[in-house]
Formats: structure tokens, sequence, C-alpha cells
């Protein structure tokens, strides 16, 4: 098993590519703890069961990523448990679209409010950045360590999701200074950047919009959250120990030629 004892944090790991990841590195043998916000325990729980009916071991535990005092005692709850913490995924995110369009001589002005730019920063990359740091603190003091972030191929912008893009270009960017910063103390900062997946989040596009979509990425079709899984689970594994500061896109060939 190439994860075999040892501990990981999976944010947003209630569902979608948070639950496919949790799943992949508690079968490679890694004790998994499942943050997720308070209205998904009973889903991060149900995960809980899948590890262990699969034979692993996990926890859940309720984390706002937003929160400072939130992420530290998660982290604090996992080191109580188990000891110590070999790796992170960062992986929780939403998404405030604004597409409300008022149409003008000008062209089309598309309209977001103040709530919507701070609530999805301050998930995104705000607390992807409070995850890293707590999470570097025990890293940083075993001289060990793995971090897989979660970015996407929308930093190429969207239509819409201003919001969203320039909090995913942060993590990029976060991931490739993180790397700088830790490379001397053995910890390995990377991200992955889905492409169209399958998950909750776009469980709501119409079948015909998920239709058009498909037809322009070269593989003809949205991802399925394990095969996101695979990369973050490559990235925390040994097989990885050569790669950091790095952003994979893992979407189905969407960005070529962009």
């Amino acid at each position: 098993m190439r994860l075999e004892n040892k501990i990981a944090i999976v944010t947003g790991g209630a569902s979608g590519i948070g639950r496919a990841t949790v799943l992949k590195l508690a079968s490679e043998g890694a004790k998994v703890a499942i943050a997720d916000v308070v209205s998904q325990q009973e889903a991060a729980c149900k995960v809980v069961d899948e590890v262990q009916a699969a034979g692993g071991a996990a926890i859940a535990l309720a984390a706002n990523v937003a929160s400072r005092s939130d992420v530290e005692a998660m982290v604090d709850a996992v080191l109580k448990q188990f000891g110590r913490l070999d790796i992170l995924v960062a992986n929780a995110g939403i998404t405030r679209d604004a597409f409300t369009i008022r149409k003008t001589k000008e062209g089309e002005i598309k309209k977001m409010s103040d709530d919507q730019w701070d609530a999805v920063l301050n998930v995104n990359l705000k607390g992807t950045w409070l995850c890293c740091q707590a999470a570097a603190l025990p890293m940083v003091e075993q001289k060990s360590g793995k971090m897989s972030l979660t970015a996407s191929f929308g930093i190429r912008g969207n239509m819409g999701q201003a919001n969203y893009a320039a909090s995913k270009a942060g993590i990029v960017g976060l991931t490739r200074t993180l790397a700088l910063e830790f490379a001397r103390f053995n910890v390995n900062v990377n991200c992955v950047a889905p492409g169209a997946t399958k998950t909750p989040m776009t469980s709501t596009i119409p079948a015909e919009l998920v239709a058009k979509l498909s037809e322009k990425i070269p593989l003809k079709r949205f991802a399925e959250p394990e095969e996101i899984a695979n990369v973050h689970l490559f990235l925390v594994s040994n097989e990885a120990s050569y790669i950091t500061g790095q952003c994979i896109f893992v979407d189905g060939g969407n960005t070529l030629g962009v």
C-alpha cells in the first residue's frame, strides 16, 4: 500500500472529488480525517462508514475552512487522534456565480455582489491558505509532508465566474510559493486543476448544456470524481517525491491550444 501508516486530512471530503479522494487514500492505507461543514456531517459520516466497511480508518470533523479557529481545531483534533499529519488535500470549494445580465449598448455587463465575491474568495483561497498554514506546522516539525490543493481549469477565465476564477488562480500562485518556502523541510506542495467533473456542484447543469460543454472537450465527456482523485493520490504518494510547485490539469484536454 502506497500510504500505509500515513495520516491525511481531506477538506470537502463528504462528497464529489473530496469523497473520491478519501476513498482512494484510505484504500492505499492512509487514515483519513474527512473535514466538511456542519451541514455535510451526515454525508461525511456515511463516507466514514464506507471507509470502515472496506477495512480502513477514518473520522469525520466539522470545519468551515474560512474560519481560522475551525481549521486550527481540525488539525489539533487530527494530531490528538493520530499523533501526526502527513497529508493535506485541500479540496473544499464553492461557487457563487453572477449570471444576472444587463444588456446595454456597451454590451453585456455581469453583476457580482460583494457577498458573492467574498464568499468564494474566503472559502476557496483564504480557506486553502489557512489549511496549508495549519498543516505546515506539524509537517515542518517532522520534516516531511505532502500537500495537494484543488485549483481548476477555470483559471483561464469563465463568464460570470470572476470570483471563482480569481480564487483558483490564486491557489496556483499559493502552490508555487509554498513549494518554495517548504522545500527545505521536505514538504511537497502541488495542485490539481480539474476540468468539468461529475459532482454535486455540476449536477444542476441542464442535460442539454452538459452535452454542449462535453462536445467542446477533446475526450467528449465530464470526468468522474475518481479520475481527479487518482491525481491527488499520486501527488501525495512517494511516487511524486521529486515533484513540487506544479499544477496538473486533469481536464480531458480542454485547455489544449489555449
